[in-house]
Formats: C-alpha cells, structure tokens, sequence
C-alpha cells in the first residue's frame, strides 16, 4: 500500500499519480509505453470503494461497473445498462456475455472489506467462475476448438 507520511494513499490520488506518469510518456516522449488499459480498484476511508479505468493515453474516470479488453464496448453499453448497486458481480459478470462465455474469456475480481476492517482483493479462479454459471441458470457454450 501506499502511503504518505506514514497515512495510506486516498485511491483516486494514487491512479491520478499512475495516470499522469502514463500521460507524460504520451505528451512528452510521443509514445504509449504502457500500451494498455487499466482498472483499478481499491478502497479508502474516505470515499470507500472506486473503481477507476484509464486508457493508454493516461485519462481516466470512475465507474461503478467497467471492462476492458475484447468486446469491451458492447459489455460496457450492457453494464450501463444493468447495473444496480444491489447485484452482485457473478450475476453481473454472467450479463455482460452470457452466450458465448467461457471461464477463459472472462477474469472477475472483487475488492472487499474483512469483518476486521482490512480491504482484501480476490481474483476469481477459471474453476469458481465455471461453478458460478449453473447456481444463474447459464449453461456453458460448447468447448472451444483450437
């Protein structure tokens, strides 16, 4: 974690300093080294959860629900479009592409806080997320062929 004389670091101060690095590069050096769009989630005392996506250019904005990678923009329209605060992300998770999801297209990842109050970061294994799909009443697509 980082910190700042011995207090840790607000979330959206630590991406605006990883977003400006990201953004010099761009301005300064005229390339994209970074080359690649990120998600950042955490958790402070101040405004609790964030969730931030930046692009390889350094901008960033918070969101309450976001993806990246392939098909990004037909799952951001249906999270805009099925978010709630009350859903949980496996329900949410199967929403954004339940026809043809398989547990290798998909990497989900929570941010939460113990009962003893320490933030705690999970990331799903291909496994559990194959579990998630019978308890929704999705059925998995027919395996891939290489």
């Amino acid at each position: 974690m980082y910190k700042i004389d011995d207090h840790p670091m607000p979330v959206e101060q630590l991406v605006q300093f990883l977003c400006d690095t990201k953004q010099w590069y761009t301005q300064f050096g005229g390339l994209r080294p970074f080359g690649v769009s990120f998600l950042f989630a955490g958790w402070d005392k101040n405004y609790g959860f964030q969730l931030y996506m930046s692009d390889p250019s350094g901008n960033y904005g918070g969101w309450k629900a976001a993806a990246v990678g392939a098909n990004n923009q037909a799952a951001q329209s249906i999270l805009r479009q099925d978010y709630k605060d009350d859903v949980t992300s496996d329900e949410l998770a199967l929403k954004v592409d339940s026809t043809s999801l398989t547990s290798k297209k998909l990497e989900l990842a929570e941010v939460f806080l113990t009962p003893s109050g320490n933030v705690k970061y999970h990331v799903h294994s291909h496994d559990s997320l194959t579990k998630l799909w019978p308890k929704h009443g999705v059925t998995q697509p027919a395996a891939e062929t290489s």
